[in-house]
C-alpha cells in the first residue's frame, strides 16, 4: 500500500524530518506544526486531523510526532 505523504526518519545530527507529498520534497520538519503547514500548501483540507491516519501518513524509521536527532 502506498500512502500519499511520507515522514522520513529524523537527521541524525539535526533532528527535522524530511516531509514529501506524492514523492516531491516539501520541506525539513521539527514539529507538528511544521508538517501541518506543508500539508495545508499542498491543499490537504483539515491537515492536522490526518497525522494519525496510516492512510494519509508513513512515518518512516522512527515514531511518529518525534523529530529529535536520531
Amino acid at each position: 500500500m502506498s500512502v500519499p505523504i511520507v515522514v522520513h526518519r529524523p537527521a541524525p545530527a539535526t533532528g527535522g524530518r524530511a516531509v514529501t507529498i506524492n514523492g516531491d520534497l516539501v520541506g525539513l520538519a521539527h514539529g507538528d506544526r511544521d508538517l501541518i503547514e506543508f500539508l495545508r500548501r499542498a491543499g490537504v483540507y483539515d491537515a492536522e486531523h490526518v497525522l494519525d491516519d496510516p492512510s494519509w501518513i508513513e512515518w518512516r524509521d522512527g515514531p511518529a510526532h518525534c523529530y529529535a536527532a536520531a
